[in-house]
């Protein structure tokens, strides 16, 4: 290991972040039973807010963000990885509470890390990342509560963002049929390469009438968005359908009333991908490997370098977000 990697570091404080590529000293990574070699992280609107400092998630510096990576084990004192084994990490306190993915090494808790998946090489480990882990997240929730590909069609809001691309592929793939949500005119090819049936625009979502029920649309619901949307789509699902909810791109507040619950036995479900219990996080990315692996992930990936980062992240907070970016680090 060198004494100086490259990485993104933030300065400064939770009021006023900067962020800049620059050496940082690897005795300084912090704690941790196992040392990564990075090979590739992702950049989620997680990554973004921290970098801005939206929401003050981190208030130690300087740090290092990404809440997501791939890459070889160096060395670990757990003795459960063996230098060399391909791993990935995604979520818990990783680019957050502790130093995350933007840098040439991490080092992070042995109960974090995930042998890689059979299926998976390091690179589409980190197409997917956090978001594809959401998505696959999300459609599993929605199906322990009964949906089928039988029961109509599944709306994604924010489609074009990581998790929204993500659910379009994996849904169309399992023989869903897909309305993708975008505010994007010029992503309409985009997301039906992906395989959805149909696009909407963004204000389809928004319905501010004050009727508390609305037409039934859809048997369920991956909504990235929240706010006004996640409002609509509570009205719009069809009896005994559920929204999983994962995102706040729309905003994190929003007005309900009960009737969607007591009158049409609608479901709420909250997806959460950062405390995830091992046993389920290594569950679903075992499907993602597998029978529920994206079929497109060349076209939702765009790779940049390290240098690319700062813009990236500027670019995604202001919500221009088209598929995943990964970062190349040392791949």
């Amino acid at each position: 290991m060198k004494d100086q990697m490259r990485a993104y570091v933030l300065e400064g404080g939770p009021d006023e972040v900067r962020g800049s590529l620059r050496d940082f000293p690897t005795a300084d990574l912090g704690g941790g039973e196992v040392l990564v070699k990075v090979a590739y992280s992702g950049i989620n609107y997680k990554d973004a807010m921290v970098a801005h400092g939206v929401g003050r998630m981190v208030r130690n510096f300087p740090h290092i963000p990404g809440v997501d990576l791939s890459g070889t084990v160096e060395s670990d004192s757990s003795g459960r990885f063996a230098a060399g084994d391909a791993v990935i990490v995604t979520s818990y306190g990783l680019g957050v509470g502790a130093f995350g993915g933007f840098g040439e090494y991490a080092r992070v808790p042995a109960g974090w890390v995930l042998p890689l998946p059979a299926g998976l090489t390091l690179r589409e480990a980190m197409v997917i990342g956090t978001a594809g882990l959401t998505s696959m997240l999300s459609i599993l929730a929605l199906e322990r509560n009964g949906l089928t590909p039988a029961a109509g069609e599944v709306v994604v809001s924010g489609a074009t963002g990581g998790v929204g691309s993500m659910a379009v592929d994996i849904l169309a793939g399992a023989g869903y049929q897909v309305a993708a949500s975008t505010g994007k005119a010029d992503m309409h090819g985009f997301l039906t390469g992906l395989g959805a049936g149909r696009i909407l625009p963004r204000e389809a979502l928004v319905e501010e009438a004050p009727k508390v029920m609305l037409r039934e649309e859809w048997a369920g619901a991956v909504d990235c968005a929240g706010g006004a949307t996640l409002e609509y789509l509570l009205r719009t699902v069809k009896y005994g359908g559920s929204v999983a909810l994962s995102g706040l791109v729309h905003s994190p507040t929003f007005s309900a009333t009960v009737y969607p619950f007591i009158l049409r036995g609608v479901n709420l479900l909250g997806i959460d991908s950062v405390e995830l219990p091992m046993p389920a996080r290594q569950a679903a990315w075992e499907r993602l490997a597998t029978d529920r692996k994206p079929r497109h992930l060349d076209a939702i990936a765009k790779e940049i370098g390290l240098d690319d980062l700062g813009a990236k992240l500027k670019e995604i907070l202001d919500g221009g977000a088209r598929g995943r970016y990964i970062v190349n680090i040392g791949g």
